[in-house]
């Protein structure tokens, strides 16, 4: 078995310059938002460093996407934090190490779906529930960040809550704190809009201005992090500062933990592995495409458990693959995860030698940060959409979105992961059904009430859009029955089974009993169009043998056997009568 990467038997020295400048730029990034996703996760700063080097690498080596940056990213610290704050007090020792140990659980769970082949699971949870489920977040993230703004402590489990203690707390805001936050805020919002354009006019090309633009919160953090050390606005004005940062690489060590806490994390654990997986599954597809490569699924989930596994085993905490940092990874020229692997190694520098930087760091500025890089999460056009589309799904995304920001992050997908399945359900169970006719001069059929058809006297023609099973048999038994009693004179009942994938064990008991009843009636059933793996298991049951003769390949010879049946005089005989 050979344990090294495809990427790294391939690669050509072409690649290098692509991969090394994204590795900078991307670092550039990741230093601000990692200390910032700490904050938010309610985690000391160091530990969003930590959660920047040996994911990288882990992935690196078992993840199939050429272009996805992995690290924290403000989902999964939203996750974090919503799972261990019932358990622990934010930032202190068992915080942290209830932190990694969720981190080995997500990544050991992820393993094991990569062990088995899971990748489908990414098909679980529908775009409409992803959607709304990240909007509403990144509402709650928002909202969750004000406090830093102002300078204050305040929070809650919603963001109802939240602004509750928000508004009690104002008349206490710091106004320092407040112009720092404010204003570094003001220029990140004008820089994602204006920076690149104003650039562009300057006479750099379109492509170094936007990435520029994206490094405006690195710029942010050194002008206010030097603004507040000249200053000292930390002692004269009481400005909330990141404070010293433990210097020197992360250690290897398992998280010292109880019993009671691994079961309270497997929940969260498992939300944040299938958020996670979808949601880097969805950006690395994307960024894929573009280059015509392809990701396989199952590699996706051993690249992110690994990842996981080295935050937890490395003192980090839960990690998948960020949006923004992955497309300016991409936009940057990476051709291989080498890119990762430099921004790892560099990572590993600023944590050994340049943490110091970081003391003066204005709480207030990571706070503005995150809320630049969560408002673009939120995702109005989704939402108009699906209500244009499909209001059920709609319905699934505020859903998903306002149990999110109304009652919290577990119950909030929970919610939409539940409504979706029972609108999956629901319409499963009530399956599209047309009475079908022949369009003239031709051998296709189509419905009755949409278009111009002719019918064959005596035969009821009925095209069933769905596989049969226990919750929808009896609908289908329902029409027919319906269909049967409006025409007196039916002679033959057929079911063009096209669209039929699987008949469980009740369905084939409906079917058996409807063509029973039929034939006492004079009548026969007949199917058509049914597809091998179906009529396999159907030609082994009483109903197989029972139709022998009377399942045909199209719906034309069925018609033709109907028309011929139907000059004969007399009705149709149960075979099964006579004995």
């Amino acid at each position: 078995m050979n344990f090294v990467p495809d990427w790294v038997r391939h690669y050509q020295k072409s690649w290098l310059g692509g991969d090394t400048v994204a590795g900078v730029i991307v670092t550039v990034m990741l230093i601000p938002q990692s200390l910032a996703y700490a904050l938010l996760a309610g985690l000391p700063p160091e530990v969003g460093l930590y959660a920047s080097i040996l994911p990288l690498i882990a992935y690196a080596m078992l993840g199939s996407s050429m272009t996805l940056a992995v690290g924290p990213v403000a989902v999964a610290s939203l996750m974090t934090a919503s799972a261990l704050q019932p358990l622990a007090t934010p930032g202190s020792p068992d915080y942290v190490a209830l932190a990694t140990l969720l981190s080995l659980l997500s990544g050991g769970m992820l393993l094991l779906f990569g062990a088995l082949r899971l990748g489908f699971l990414s098909h679980l949870l529908s775009h409409p529930v992803i959607s709304g489920f990240i909007s509403g977040s990144a509402v709650l993230i928002a909202a969750g960040q004000v406090k830093h703004l102002l300078g204050v402590n305040a929070g809650g489990t919603n963001v109802f809550d939240t602004v509750a203690q928000l508004a009690q707390a104002a008349p206490r805001t710091n106004p320092v704190t407040l112009g720092i936050g404010a204003g570094c805020l003001l220029f990140l919002l004008l820089a994602r809009k204006s920076m690149a354009p104003w650039l562009v006019r300057l006479g750099a090309s379109p492509r170094r201005a936007d990435m520029a633009s994206k490094l405006a919160p690195m710029l942010a953090v050194l002008v206010s992090t030097a603004g507040v050390a000249t200053m000292r606005w930390d002692v004269t004005a009481g400005v909330s500062i990141v404070g010293a940062v433990p210097e020197g690489l992360p250690q290897i060590a398992w998280p010292t933990v109880s019993m009671a806490s691994l079961g309270s994390l497997l929940l969260p654990a498992l939300l944040i592995s299938l958020v996670g997986f979808v949601e880097s599954v969805s950006v690395a597809q994307s960024l894929a495409l573009k280059r015509q490569q392809r990701i396989q699924p199952n590699r996706e989930l051993l690249g992110l458990g690994a990842a996981n596994i080295a935050s937890g085993l490395s003192g980090g905490f839960p990690v998948t693959g960020g949006f923004a940092r992955s497309v300016v990874n991409f936009a940057a020229g990476a051709n291989t995860p080498l890119a990762g692997v430099i921004s790892a190694v560099l990572m590993g520098v600023v944590i050994a030698a340049l943490t110091g930087l970081f003391h003066y760091l204005p709480h207030a500025v990571l706070a503005a940060t995150i809320i630049v890089a969560v408002v673009s999460l939120i995702d109005v056009e989704a939402l108009r959409e699906a209500w244009r589309y499909d209001k059920a799904d709609a319905v699934a995304l505020l859903a998903t979105a306002g149990g999110v920001v109304a009652v919290g992050v577990e119950a909030g997908i929970l919610m939409g992961v539940a409504l979706s399945l029972g609108t999956l359900v629901w319409r499963s169970s009530h399956p599209h059904i047309a009475v079908v006719g022949r369009v003239p001069g031709t051998e296709h059929f189509r419905n009755v009430s949409r278009h111009t058809v002719t019918t064959e006297p005596g035969l009821i023609a009925v095209r069933v859009d769905e596989s049969l099973y226990f919750a929808n048999s009896e609908v289908l038994l329902d029409r027919v029955e319906g269909l049967v009693a409006a025409e007196p004179h039916t002679r033959h009942v057929l079911l063009v089974c096209s669209a039929v994938n699987q008949i469980d064990t009740t369905a084939l008991a409906v079917l058996t009993n409807l063509e029973r009843s039929l034939a006492h009636r004079g009548m026969a059933l007949l199917l058509a169009e049914v597809k091998g793996p179906v009529l396999d298991r159907l030609s082994e049951t009483a109903l197989g043998h029972r139709l022998e003769g009377r399942i045909f390949l199209s719906t034309h010879a069925a018609f033709e056997y109907a028309r011929q049946a139907s000059d004969m005089p007399g009705r149709y005989d149960d075979p099964a009568a006579t004995i």
